[in-house]
């Protein structure tokens, strides 16, 4: 059975839940008025093999660092293991999402080229779509092709205010 620690804090976008397992890697990051989904998806990638939820302060320092992150230290978040489940093109995805700069964005179809995909624009946005680990997993660098700011499961408001954040000027 997999043991979840989990925190959550407050930002100013609103409470945030951290998860991590015992060894410290995040498996989800989610905004409370979202839990739903967050636990939706723990079902999902860990009810077969069972997991609970522990409450923990600070769990490996996690929840600091993210705090560090809403705070202006941008770069903490390229340093924070994660560990999801998914299935391997998901994991495809979630992973070329890391490697996204902070402060630059992609589109939907410039992530799927990038994967050597071209014409996989939707199954790139269906796996953003699903990223337990928002934030630590930039899924809010990706945006329409035409420059929208689509498909942030948290909000576009929040989607607008995190590439603000780390200094991608909107028009």
């Amino acid at each position: 059975m997999l043991n979840l620690l989990e925190d959550k804090i407050d930002t100013p976008l609103g409470p945030l839940w951290i998860l991590c397992d015992e060894q410290f890697q995040l498996r989800a990051v989610e905004w409370e008025e979202h839990s739903d989904r967050m636990v939706e998806l723990l079902n999902i990638h860990y009810r077969i093999s069972g997991y609970s939820r522990v409450a923990s302060h600070n769990p490996g320092g996690l929840s600091r660092k993210l705090q560090d992150y809403f705070d202006g230290d941008l770069a903490v978040i390229d340093t924070l293991p994660t560990a999801t489940a998914g299935t391997p093109f998901q994991r495809e995805v979630w992973k070329a999402l890391r490697d996204i700069p902070c402060g630059q964005i992609l589109s939907y179809g410039q992530l799927a080229a990038q994967l050597g995909r071209s014409g996989a624009a939707r199954a790139v946005g269906a796996a953003n779509g699903s990223n337990p680990v928002s934030i630590v997993v930039p899924c809010h660098r990706v945006i329409g092709s035409s420059g929208a700011l689509t498909g942030y499961a948290g909000g576009v408001t929040r989607k607008e205010w995190l590439l603000r954040h780390e200094g991608y000027l909107l028009i």
